[in-house]
């Protein structure tokens, strides 16, 4: 075989590959456009449809003495201010300050950690409204990027009021209740529109884990932590930093 086409197969393979590789740069640029396309979607679609359901919701497992799920959706206007502020208070009390990854409280939570402390959350709650809505129970790095992607998408696409509501509306409360209105009324017998600042912390109390803290049996831990959340709450009111709550 001649020199010359030696290198001329040599080159037609370099242009097979270049274009080849073109091409998968181009599948998958438009692959991830069009997975940003339908997650946008998804994401825009519940800044006014209320979720008939949610991930977790699909995920949970079945737990003694638990029928059927309990969940009622509410719209913002049917909640008490208190429920509100009890939930900022307890959960994100930087919440109109971020968008939506709280650098500053991510830094602490590392800090403690190297100081020896116990490891704390720094998720906000639009952090947990994107895990609850659209992911799954863990803590591996799929998991978390997914969870800070849709983050981001919820606070670019959503005002930060609907967020709040969504999350007092999926949140668990109980084996089996979700949403505020579910469980005031499994709790207290009344609708979320009438809850007081004290039966609001007592319900957010359990939040962190509400498998095993119960509202209807709270140990001193969630009392302790009742309480506190009432301190701050009004701390917050006082200071005006809900006054977003009523735009």
């Amino acid at each position: 075989m001649s020199m010359y086409l030696l290198r001329r197969r040599f080159r037609n393979r370099l242009r097979l590959r270049h274009r080849t590789r073109k091409l998968l740069v181009r599948v998958v640029v438009l692959l991830c456009l069009q997975l940003f396309l339908l997650t946008a979607i998804v994401v825009l679609v519940f800044r006014w449809v209320e979720p008939p359901i949610t991930a977790f919701m699909l995920q949970a497992q079945p737990q003694p003495g638990v029928v059927a799920l309990e969940y009622q959706w509410v719209d913002r206007d049917d909640i008490a201010f208190d429920a509100f502020a009890a939930v900022l208070a307890a959960e994100d009390q930087r919440f109109f300050l971020h968008s939506g990854l709280d650098f500053e409280e991510i830094q602490d939570a590392v800090g403690d950690r190297m100081r020896g402390r116990k490891l704390r959350g720094a998720s906000t709650i639009s952090q947990q409204v994107a895990k609850n809505l659209f992911l799954w129970p863990g803590r591996s790095f799929l998991r978390k990027g997914l969870e800070a992607y849709f983050t981001l998408l919820i606070e670019w696409l959503w005002p930060k009021q609907r967020i709040l509501e969504v999350y007092l509306n999926i949140a668990e409360f109980g084996a089996g209740i979700y949403g505020v209105q579910a469980a005031s009324v499994h709790f207290f017998g009344k609708p979320a529109s009438r809850l007081q600042l004290h039966e609001a912390a007592l319900l957010v109390a359990v939040l962190p884990n509400p498998k095993t803290l119960r509202v209807d049996a709270p140990t001193d831990y969630v009392r302790e932590r009742q309480a506190w959340i009432i301190k701050q709450a009004q701390r917050l009111k006082r200071s005006g930093q809900l006054a977003q709550l009523k735009t």
